[in-house]
């Protein structure tokens, strides 16, 4: 997960400080649209934004990293964002979340990504009238497929308005879960072949770190399902009644995400169980193997420390056939075990015969064969 970053206890709510290691971007990239055309460019500042474009059709502007301060800035001294809205966008360490201000709502959303290890960006997302502001940590996101459909006019995303986008980030970002979560299926599945084949001490690490992985998942979709829920169930000014409506669909793929969570929870907690049945096993095998040969080795132990004890009149020594009659009692005796051992089934694993087949039932039609008369 993306490591915490805490706020200086010596300053005071709403202080904009650039995180240490942020992106710097020199621009912030613009998509204004309307149902009859697209208009793509970018801004150096916030005053560059057209009042015109703000008044009509939908303006997405897009900021990829929290270096920039100047940008930032001038979302709270000409747009009036509040600031404690944009100190959360600076800490990206928020929670999936909805507040509501007197001018704008603010989103926080989290986009996942899994190479090894779980990575957790937070994407900021400002609802103001027609203005869409959506800040990211670094370049990269779940959110191409809805500028393609912007551009192309695909859908019904230019012929609604800006609280349409906020619901079609959400969508996308809830959406762009379920691969993930396909991957760490198919993870799963495959390490439960690996385990039911041989116990490697190596997958005990990988697991360990799928459960951290759903651990983490979980700590993100389980506020993002309550936050969603309040956006399609409160009041809100800068959302319409119908966008609501796309809102519960969005709330029931999180519930479905959620679901998957819990059972992939459960399969990798069944894996470590799987892990130790299989060792215990392992470790039955050898004990028992172990068992057979100290076992068949007592008797011929104890033929051969009878007579190698020191007794002067012992008349089994002096025959001629003392040696070979010994030879013949202790691999009698050791032939005899592994009869007993094999007829038991401790020598070879257990063969079930198959069972009898059924007889198949008579025809219930009169004068059929096999019917009684």
């Amino acid at each position: 997960m993306a490591t915490h970053r805490r706020h200086l206890p010596s300053k005071p709510p709403g202080t904009l400080m650039a995180p240490e290691g942020a992106v710097i971007p020199a621009s912030a990239q613009v998509i204004h649209y309307t149902p009859e055309g697209v208009r793509e460019f970018e801004v150096g500042a916030i005053d560059e934004l057209d009042g015109e474009m703000l008044s009509r059709g939908v303006t997405w502007l897009n900021l990829n990293g929290l270096g920039n301060l100047s940008l930032i800035e001038g979302l709270r001294d000409k747009l009036g964002f509040h600031p404690l809205a944009l100190e959360d966008v600076l800490h990206a360490a928020q929670r999936p979340k909805i507040e509501d201000y007197p001018n704008h709502l603010y989103v926080v959303l989290r986009m996942l990504t899994y190479d090894g290890a779980l990575e957790a960006e937070q994407l900021s997302v400002f609802l103001h009238g027609n203005l869409v502001v959506t800040i990211q940590e670094r370049e990269g996101d779940c959110l191409e497929g809805l500028r393609q459909r912007i551009r192309s006019g695909g859908g019904q995303v230019r012929g609604m308005g800006a609280d349409y986008l906020l619901y079609a980030m959400a969508d996308a970002v809830i959406d762009s879960y379920f691969p993930l979560l396909e991957n760490l299926g198919d993870a799963i599945e495959s390490y439960e072949d690996t385990l039911v084949l041989q116990a490697d001490e190596g997958v005990i690490t990988d697991i360990h770190r799928l459960r951290r992985c759903l651990l983490g998942m979980r700590r993100v979709v389980w506020p993002l399902r309550e936050a969603v829920n309040a956006l399609a169930r409160d009041s809100h000014p800068q959302i319409s009644e119908p966008v609501r409506l796309y809102l519960r669909d969005c709330y029931d793929h999180t519930v479905q995400v959620l679901d998957l969570l819990e059972s992939y929870r459960e399969l990798a907690a069944g894996l470590m169980e799987l892990y130790l049945s299989t060792v215990s096993n392992r470790m039955n095998e050898v004990m028992k193997v172990l068992t057979i040969i100290a076992t068949i080795f007592i008797p011929i132990t104890f033929v051969a420390g009878v007579y190698g004890m020191n007794f002067e009149h012992m008349p089994e020594l002096k025959a001629r056939w003392a040696y070979p009659a010994v030879w013949a009692v202790m691999l009698a005796a050791v032939a005899a075990m592994l009869l007993y051992f094999r007829r038991k089934g401790w020598l070879s694993k257990s063969r079930t015969t198959p069972l009898e087949e059924d007889p198949a039932p008579p025809d219930p039609r009169p004068g059929a064969p096999g019917t009684p008369p």
